[in-house]
Formats: C-alpha cells, structure tokens, sequence
C-alpha cells in the first residue's frame, strides 16, 4: 500500500525532509515505524525504539497499534513542539 508520510520539528530537520510518498507492506504505525528506522541514518537515529516519538494517522494522534490504510497520512514528530 501506499501511504504518505510527514516529518515536524526536530524530526524534519534530522531527516531532512517535511515528506515523503512510501510504498509499505506494514500494516500498523509500528510497523511503518520499524520500516523507516531500517532505513538507516536519520530515520534511524531520530525514530529509534526508546526515543519519544508522537504520531498521528489521517490527522488524528494514535497509538503504534492502529491500523494502515492505502492514501493513510501518518505524522511523527517529537513529544514537545512548540512556535
């Protein structure tokens, strides 16, 4: 399935993009989460288990057991974001 992904904050400036369109066989956001950190460098260090993540699917904050979707938009970024 294909989902698109959005990076915030300190998040964005570790990986160095706001976004990206992925092709995924992951079906929950822990999954997805565990797909990016196999990515490497900076998904990796910023996304690492043990690291305070916050995420959102389709605009809405969720745990990593909720459920993909093809079109689904997931968001991570840190725990505290502020302006």
């Amino acid at each position: 399935m294909r989902v698109s992904v959005k990076y915030f904050a300190s998040i964005r400036e570790t990986i160095g993009l706001s976004g990206e369109s992925l092709d995924t066989t992951a079906v929950t956001l822990a999954g997805l989460r565990d797909e990016l950190i196999a990515c490497g460098d900076g998904h990796a260090e910023c996304l690492a288990r043990g690291r305070a993540v916050r995420m959102a699917l389709d605009q809405v904050m969720s745990n990593e057991t909720a459920a993909l979707h093809d079109g689904a938009e997931v968001a991570f970024f840190p725990p505290v974001t502020g302006g």
